[in-house]
């Protein structure tokens, strides 16, 4: 007989696998949803793409499933949006190491740049602006940088959160790193709100589309 030691692990990874084992690919269209950040550090802004992807988990309804993968060092949560298949992602690597994360689950589900979303903060968009935008360069982000070097692709589609860029240069990373004000933490439940909606109007309207073609319009809330 097997110790019980063994018989827990072999329990655990049945239950994991079972979560995360794919599927034949749907009728519809699937996308993976990263929300980048760094692990164990919620409440800065660096890490609201992170709240973000807890928002949308909570929208709809799997904030309960997540999963852990070792195989991607991330913990996964699918959802149904309509005919698509939504897979979210958290890496557990920090925000430099994440695109390694990134790129292993695209691996898994056989996804390309284009049908990969990442989430995440940026410096030059004030607090309150969100933007969904496909392609371009990392703009100095550091996450964006891994995912594009790991997936060797610049197409990624972004939503785009903004945190403000501080006056005095020599702040930004104390800025980035940073915790929310006070002030800022009453305007974060309706950011989420409207960073949830832009994201999941905007993957619906994808989703529809009979081929992925290029789309590099941004949109910028009123």
């Amino acid at each position: 007989m097997r110790p019980d030691c063994c018989r827990r692990t072999t329990l655990w990874l049945s239950r994991a696998m079972s979560v995360l084992t794919l599927e034949p690919r749907p009728a519809g269209k699937r996308w993976l949803v990263a929300g980048l950040g760094n692990p164990g550090l919620p409440g800065t802004r660096h890490s609201v793409g992170l709240a973000v992807l807890g928002h949308l988990a909570r929208r709809l309804g799997v904030a309960d499933t997540w999963a852990r993968d070792r195989r991607c060092a991330a913990d996964l949560a699918v959802a149904s949006l309509e005919d698509a298949q939504l897979v979210l992602l958290r890496p557990r690597r920090l925000m430099n190491a994440s695109g390694r994360s990134v790129a292993r689950a695209a691996e898994l589900f056989g996804l390309t740049a284009e049908e990969v979303y990442l989430v995440h903060d940026e410096l030059d968009k004030p607090l309150g602006k969100v933007a969904v935008k496909l392609g371009g360069s990392a703009r100095g982000h550091n996450g964006v940088r891994s995912c594009i070097s790991c997936l060797n692709s610049h197409a990624m589609p972004r939503l785009r959160i903004g945190i403000g860029r501080p006056a005095h240069p020599d702040t930004v990373q104390a800025h980035v790193l940073g915790s929310f004000s006070a002030a800022e933490q009453e305007l974060l439940p309706l950011l989420l709100e409207r960073a949830t909606d832009m994201l999941l109007d905007h993957i619906r309207e994808r989703s529809q589309r009979p081929s992925l073609g290029p789309d590099l319009s941004e949109f910028l809330p009123p």
